[in-house]
């Protein structure tokens, strides 16, 4: 019996431990887990979204006040997320069994499979036509090179948290060091910063539209920072790299990114960097941002994996996920893809809300090893939190990824209060 646990914790150390929780003694200190997120939230897409911005707001005071409330929210719903992972040891996916029941935790398992095999696809795609673009090569090479780079971008992710952390070491001081040489271009090409505080917007853009995109970008990529977070020594491990990944990291990448449309009226980062002169090192920085993000991803998409077939073969689900993404990206599915993952990224966030109302809630911070837990089929008043969070989400005025979260964590509040006089939820 003794042996048997003793295959059975190696394993879960060899897979990550994704059926259980992430033991003591593989815990990781501050600036490993910093670095892991910090390479999650250094992410190409951001800077895009964060050139949207630059042409419809002026930098003082607006866009500095938009971008500092919505990665202030972020950066505060994921350190709340990283407490509860450090507390439990317990992946998103995980959690989902205790806020959801052990049958209803599939559905978060397929959202959120599904969103992060999407955006592998989109990564994939967009990193092969930007080589073939920048390198002027053949457009047959299009196809060999996403099977190349799938496959590639999924290796950090095979060999686990420990890969995740190697890449992100190498990369993130890397990716920061050119962010600022290329905002620094970009001010002397503005004749200086007095020059940029003066440039006007061309475009308009609401406040809620714009606090969508900040906070947006990462809400659902932020609900599953437990993946990471779970290997936490401390609290204040699992709390300040989740704020300094969410509010710091993504900030940034949304700053240098309107900064530099702002100067150029570009929103496009790689047109920008092309112009700036800096086309071999902007090749290198986007290479490695997109990389860091999508091992990231395929990680997230093997963990639900796990947890939607009870296995502890993550390595599989990496491989296999990374196909899948691969596939998607080759029959050119992704372009039709993306407008449906954002539509499903609204419902992503109200699990954090969910999770956070069971945790704080329902179980007053105490969950009892997942192993040994009594959990029902369905847990009535997650669901109902959940499904009320998604309408919210939807259809009131506001930001819809904020709104889900308190709606979630509200209504899962008042409907255990509700449901328990019933004996429906214990």
């Amino acid at each position: 019996m003794e042996n048997l646990e003793r295959d059975e914790f190696d394993r879960g150390s060899f897979e990550d431990f994704p059926l259980s929780g992430v033991p003591k003694d593989h815990r990781r200190g501050f600036w490993s887990v910093t670095v892991v997120l910090l390479g999650f939230t250094f992410f190409t897409a951001t800077m895009w979204a964060g050139g949207k911005l630059g042409v419809s707001f002026k930098l003082w005071p607006d866009l500095v006040k938009i971008l500092l409330l919505g990665n202030l929210l972020l950066g505060a719903y994921v350190a709340v997320l990283g407490y509860i992972a450090y507390k439990t040891g317990l992946s998103t996916a995980l959690l989902g069994r205790y806020s959801f029941g052990d049958w209803g935790s599939k559905w978060p398992d397929l959202v959120l499979g599904l969103t992060q095999i999407g955006w592998y696809a989109w990564g994939v795609a967009i990193v092969s036509d930007l080589f073939v673009h920048f390198l002027k090569l053949p457009g047959d090479w299009d196809i060999p090179l996403m099977v190349i780079f799938g496959f590639a971008f999924s290796w950090t992710a095979y060999v686990g948290y420990r890969g995740l952390e190697w890449l992100s070491t190498f990369s993130v001081p890397l990716m920061t060091t050119l962010v600022f040489w290329s905002m620094s271009i970009a001010t002397k090409d503005a004749g200086g910063f007095s020059e940029v505080l003066k440039i006007s917007p061309t475009h308009e853009m609401s406040m809620p539209v714009a606090m969508t995109i900040v906070f947006g970008t990462f809400a659902s990529g932020g609900t599953q920072s437990t993946n990471w977070t779970r290997f936490s020594k401390s609290a204040f491990t699992a709390i300040m790299a989740s704020f300094l990944a969410f509010f710091a990291g993504n900030g940034l990448m949304l700053f240098s990114g309107a900064y530099s449309a702002m100067v150029y009226q570009e929103p496009d980062i790689t047109k920008v960097l092309v112009r700036q002169g800096l086309l071999f090192w902007g090749i290198v920085m986007l290479f490695l941002n997109i990389w860091t993000t999508q091992d990231n991803t395929i990680y997230n998409f093997s963990v639900a994996g796990c947890d939607f077939f009870r296995t502890d073969k993550r390595r599989y689900f990496t491989i296999g996920g990374a196909a899948i993404g691969i596939l998607i990206a080759m029959f050119g599915l992704y372009k039709y893809l993306v407008p449906w993952l954002l539509i499903l990224g609204t419902y992503i966030p109200p699990i954090g809300g969910v999770i956070m109302a069971d945790f704080f809630y329902k179980r007053r911070m105490r969950y009892p090893p997942i192993d040994r837990a009594k959990l029902g089929k369905f847990n009535w008043a997650g669901i109902i939190g959940y499904t009320t969070g998604s309408i919210i989400a939807q259809f009131a005025p506001g930001v819809p990824p904020i709104n889900g979260i308190i709606g979630a964590f509200m209504f899962y509040i008042l409907a255990d209060l509700f449901l328990k006089p019933f004996g429906i939820t214990k």
